[in-house]
C-alpha cells in the first residue's frame, strides 16, 4: 500500500540519511534495541526531536521498550526508496564523475549505474568498473534504449543547463546536478542539488567564527 508523506517537511526528509546510517552502524555491531534517549546520544538530535521525527512516519517505537534498530532501518529504507533499483547515467566522465562511479555504496542502494557520457576523444572508449564511457552524442538514443531513471550531471557549469535539458527531453524521472550552477527543469523532474563548495564555504565560516571567538 502506498503511503502518503507528501505533508513531511524536507527539513525532516534530509535528517532520514543520517538515521538510516547510524541504525547500520548499531545492526553492524549486533545492537537490535534502542531509545530515543540512547539514539540521541548517538546521533546529536534530542530525544523529543527523534521521536517527533519518526512519529511522521508511523509509530515504530514502544513506550518502555524504545526501538527495533532492525525494523527501524528497514522501514527507514523503505521511506527513502532503498528497496527500490533505479537505472542511471553519468554525464561527465572527469574526476568526479569517475569518482561517483567508483562509489562503493552506489550498486548497494540499488542505483544501477548504466553508463557514463564525456565530449573527450581521450575518455570516450575508456572502461570505469567494466561500465563504458561513450561519446555524449548518444546519450539520448542510450536513456531511451536503456530506460534510464536518473541522471548525475558532473559537467563544468557552462554546460550543465544544456546537459539537464536534453535529461529533461529524454524523459528521466531525477537528476543529481554536481554542477556548480542551480539548473532549472519542468516541475515534473526531481532535482537534488550537491554544491560541493557551499558546504566547504560553512566549514570555512565555523573555522574563522572559532578563531573570532578564541582571539
Amino acid at each position: 500500500m502506498n503511503r502518503d508523506f507528501s505533508n513531511v517537511s524536507m527539513a525532516v526528509i534530509r535528517r532520514l540519511p543520517k538515521y538510516h546510517r547510524y541504525l547500520k552502524d548499531l545492526l553492524e555491531k549486533e545492537v537490535y534495541r534502542i531509545s530515543s534517549r540512547e539514539l540521541s546520544k548517538l546521533i546529536g538530535f534530542t530525544a523529543s526531536q527523534i521521536r517527533q521525527d519518526l512519529n511522521c512516519f508511523g509509530g515504530f517505537g514502544q513506550q518502555g521498550y524504545g526501538y527495533n534498530v532492525e525494523e527501524l532501518y528497514q522501514e527507514i529504507g523503505k521511506i527513502l526508496g532503498l528497496n527500490k533499483t533505479y537505472t542511471t547515467v553519468i554525464i561527465g566522465a572527469g574526476n568526479l564523475g569517475q569518482a561517483i562511479a567508483n562509489y562503493p555504496s552506489f550498486i548497494k542502494y540499488g542505483f544501477k549505474l548504466m553508463g557514463l557520457f564525456d565530449i573527450n576523444p581521450k575518455l570516450i572508449g575508456m572502461k570505469i568498473r567494466d561500465i563504458d564511457i561513450l561519446d555524449l552524442d548518444y546519450l539520448e538514443e542510450y536513456i531511451s534504449k536503456n530506460k534510464v531513471e536518473i541522471g548525475i550531471i558532473c559537467t563544468p557549469k557552462e554546460v550543465a543547463q544544456e546537459v539537464a535539458e536534453r535529461l529533461a527531453d529524454s524523459n528521466v524521472k531525477g537528476i543529481w546536478n554536481f554542477a556548480p550552477v542551480d539548473i532549472k527543469v519542468p516541475k515534473e523532474i526531481i532535482v537534488e542539488n550537491v554544491h560541493l563548495s557551499e558546504s566547504l564555504f560553512i566549514l570555512s565560516y565555523l573555522l574563522n567564527e572559532k578563531e573570532n571567538l578564541q582571539g
